[in-house]
């Protein structure tokens, strides 16, 4: 009789670690890389920084790939024509005022069922201009297909900055933070239902010093939607199925990657999301030029073609981020290097402390597929 090996790394459970709820960081500080930084190098090298020591820990002739999505107020408040108080998150249009939303609570919100939205969760509107029709359940997600309805006279942009709200994750809970601390300095292109949170250590000041080293940056899009922050609920993390994110990788971004590597630079992507943009626009073995969807989910067993080296926050346990983190450096060393992180009070998650993954870190080296 054979026995059938199990891959622990390809098991949820193997993801799991003990955070105290102290450590969950409510509010990021003040100036932004003033927080600490985790850096992971070959063998079994870890050394403590501040984020502005970024510049000395990178090399000249290094390249930077940022992610300038910027957020939208997306959360909304409102309530049923019963009265029942409703709240809302936009994830994806997907054609005008025709939106994929998580709704809370979800089971109770049919077809057909009108929500009007409220300025802010305990106000109760008996009409609105901003108003919301339940179409249809979305399957995949467990959110729901809204149709909004928005009067001639105004518009949806106008309609959200007047009723939406930062969507900060629920893990926050007693946040200090105003809403631009939730967008990184380099924002650019509205999409995004999350902050690509490992951008957010980055100063304007701290960019002029990279740029001085001669580390270069280069900016891809990518819209943080539910396949960022949906939770792996398999154990058999191989079956979990990612949901369509949409990215922009340019041909200037591609030219950019192919200087570097050319004259032996390294490509450094800031957070998961650049990750996910550079390693989609390279799915065909080489990378090229790329707007449209990614349903790429990328965990430990993931031959790299293009990231050589991350930024990036410490994530949630058993999470698809995680296990993104797990197949760059071994999961084995990255649960030493997260109870490190515990053990000399980092700060997790979206407003926390980060760390930078080295070249020297990676298991294997990676492909080089940017060729022309």
């Amino acid at each position: 009789m054979t026995t059938m090996t199990v891959n622990s790394d390809h098991l949820l459970s193997s993801y799991g670690y003990e955070l105290p709820i102290e450590r969950i960081a409510q509010t990021p500080v003040t100036p932004r890389d003033s927080s600490k930084l985790l850096v992971v190098g070959g063998g079994d090298r870890l050394k403590h920084h501040i984020f502005r020591d970024l510049p000395q820990l990178l090399e000249s002739g290094d390249l930077l790939v940022l992610n300038n999505t910027k957020v939208i107020p997306a959360r909304l408040y409102g309530h049923k024509t019963t009265g029942a108080p409703v709240e809302v998150l936009l994830l994806e249009e997907k054609q005008p005022n025709y939106w994929l939303a998580l709704v809370k609570p979800g089971k109770r919100l049919k077809p057909g069922s009108k929500i009007l939205f409220s300025h802010h969760p305990t106000e109760h509107l008996d009409t609105s201009p901003f108003m919301a029709t339940v179409v249809e359940r979305d399957e995949a997600t467990g959110g729901r297909w809204l149709q909004l309805t928005i009067p001639p006279d105004r518009t949806f942009d106008d309609l959200l900055q007047e009723f939406g709200h930062v969507p900060l994750p629920p893990y926050i809970t007693d946040s200090q933070a105003l809403p631009e601390q939730y967008q990184t300095v380099y924002a650019q292109e509205l999409g995004s239902s999350a902050a690509p949170t490992a951008g957010l250590h980055f100063t304007k000041e701290l960019l002029e010093n990279l740029k001085a080293k001669n580390i270069d940056t280069a900016f891809i899009t990518l819209h943080v939607g539910v396949g960022t922050f949906r939770p792996v609920e398999v154990e058999d993390v191989t079956t979990h199925k990612m949901h369509g994110e949409w990215l922009e990788v340019s041909p200037e971004v591609v030219a950019k990657i192919q200087q570097t590597q050319a004259v032996g630079g390294r490509v450094i992507a800031v957070g998961t999301t650049a990750v996910r943009a550079l390693e989609a626009a390279a799915a065909t073995g080489k990378l090229q030029p790329f707007i449209g969807k990614t349903e790429l989910y990328i965990y430990p067993g993931y031959q790299w073609r293009v990231v050589q080296g991350m930024v990036t926050n410490f994530h949630l346990p058993r999470s698809s981020l995680l296990l993104l983190v797990a197949s760059l450096i071994g999961r084995s060393r990255l649960m030493e290097v997260y109870q490190e992180a515990i053990d000399q009070d980092y700060r997790f998650y979206s407003f926390g402390d980060a760390m930078l993954i080295t070249p020297e870190a990676v298991i294997k080296p990676v492909g080089c597929v940017s060729e022309a």
